[in-house]
């Protein structure tokens, strides 16, 4: 870790149900690191997408982190009540013309995806994100009205960087995703732009998390560099996948972890990241030696 930062981490879930067995691996992870580098660790709730939240879940949350052991460093922060900074930061982004209005509906986007790929087997383009066409950036069309707001990249949109466990990244924004969405066209701030913000005025150093995720490091990184925030190191875990193949969560019918046996699901955690059970029966015991053991591996 260089001497320029202290190491502060943190843990980042959506109350969108009860924490089960792949979320608990990106908790576990995120907290080794931080104590490996003795630094600090943060947990913030993302509440941002009411629809999806489920009443109680937050509160479920900090319960089981703590039945766990899994204790933050300072008060539970709420994206919720940070609605103002998130604000702040897409109108200077505005100011700037790197952000612009989409009148874009979900259809017309799949329509000049569509015919963009014409010429291509309708097999060989099923099930692939295409990027945004660039529609409305250059100004909205007469008589259209803008839906939400969305991050225009830079000409150089390639980004590369070494992330932790998954080794040595890189991606083409432009081609890969396209000027992605700052604000839903149903007003409430987007993920990439609520992270971002949130990151930087917590100072946050590094970021344990799921590789389902590694796909948004380029734009964080490149919306982070836009708003004038350091690069953050980057530690993506593999993630818990369900019965059928796919990425275990609350969608595909993942099970509340039962935290009245802690030292049980940590080492199930720990064992999916590879280390094997600890000879230790303490939950103080079972954390301090899976630090010393993650800080040997994984603390570079």
């Amino acid at each position: 870790m260089s001497a320029r930062t202290a190491y502060v981490g943190r843990f980042a879930p959506s109350p969108t149900g009860p924490l089960h067995a792949g979320s608990i691996v990106a908790a576990l992870a995120s907290w080794l690191d931080a104590r490996a580098h003795h630094g600090r660790w943060l947990v913030r709730i993302e509440d941002i997408d009411k629809p999806r939240e489920q009443p109680g879940a937050a509160e479920s949350i900090l319960n089981t982190l703590r039945q766990l052991g899994l204790v933050w460093d300072d008060s539970p922060s709420w994206q919720s009540q940070r609605l103002e900074a998130y604000g702040a930061a897409l109108q200077s982004l505005v100011s700037k013309g790197i952000a612009y209005p989409c009148a874009c509906t979900r259809s017309e986007i799949a329509d000049s995806q569509r015919s963009v790929a014409t010429g291509a087997s309708s097999q060989a383009v099923r099930g692939v994100e295409r990027p945004y066409p660039g529609t409305c950036r250059n100004g909205l069309a007469p008589g259209r009205t803008a839906r939400s707001w969305r991050f225009r990249l830079p000409d150089q949109a390639i980004v590369q960087f070494d992330d932790r466990w998954q080794g040595w990244q890189q991606q083409d924004v432009a081609n890969e995703v396209g000027d992605f969405v700052l604000q839903r066209a149903d007003g409430l701030f987007a993920y990439q732009l609520a992270v971002v913000v949130d990151d930087g005025v917590q100072g946050i150093t590094d970021v344990i998390r799921g590789a389902d995720l590694l796909g948004s490091t380029a734009r964080q990184r490149l919306l982070g560099r836009a708003l004038g925030l350091a690069d953050l190191r980057y530690l993506h875990v593999p993630v818990v996948l369900a019965a059928d193949g796919e990425k275990l969560s609350k969608q595909n019918g993942a099970l509340a972890v039962d935290a009245r046996h802690p030292v049980e699901v940590l080492d199930r955690a720990f064992g999916h990241l590879g280390f094997g059970r600890s000879a230790e029966s303490s939950l103080d015991g079972w954390l301090a030696d899976a630090t010393r053991r993650w800080a040997e591996f994984r603390s570079a």
